[in-house]
């Protein structure tokens, strides 16, 4: 997909009413997302490579509503490991594979708790101290930003 395509996308969704676009063209996936109203931010494109669909479940029917303005939603209390990069958070190796991490579940320092995929390279990204997974803030598949949370450790 080239850099026409996607401005164009881009300068839609911000003349439009709408939050979030997502579009699929052969193995190239754009998803391009409006920040609140009222407030300008750039809208953020991630291009990932695809990955064979085999036994997973679609990524958008599962996403979570973010809560509205007045109504903050309580967060779990505890250490919080974030993202280092931008990129495509994966709770598993592959598809239908089993989950690094669980909520729950003990890890120890150095511990695989996810892998982000940035550039096509895929990153492990591992516990900076042994705890309790409290919760883990990310769906599988959905694209994460620099310093944003990913789990809650205790």
């Amino acid at each position: 997909m080239d850099l026409r395509k996607v401005k164009t996308l881009i300068d839609l969704v911000q003349q439009s009413g709408i939050a979030e676009l997502e579009i699929t063209e052969g193995e190239e996936k754009v998803r391009i997302s409006r920040g609140v109203p009222g407030v300008q931010q750039a809208a953020a494109v991630s291009q990932v490579m695809a990955l064979p669909q085999a036994g997973a479940a679609p990524t958008a029917a599962g996403v979570p509503a973010a809560p509205a303005a007045g109504e903050a939603a309580p967060a779990p209390e505890g250490h919080v490991i974030r993202s280092p990069m931008v990129g495509t958070f994966y709770r598993t190796s592959a598809p239908g594979a089993k989950a690094f991490v669980e909520v729950g579940q003990a890890v120890k320092a150095g511990e695989t708790l996810c892998i982000i995929e940035a550039m096509k390279l895929l990153n492990e990204i591992e516990a900076d101290q042994d705890g309790t997974v409290k919760a883990i803030l990310v769906e599988n598949g959905q694209p994460v930003e620099y310093g944003e949370p990913l789990f809650i450790l205790g």
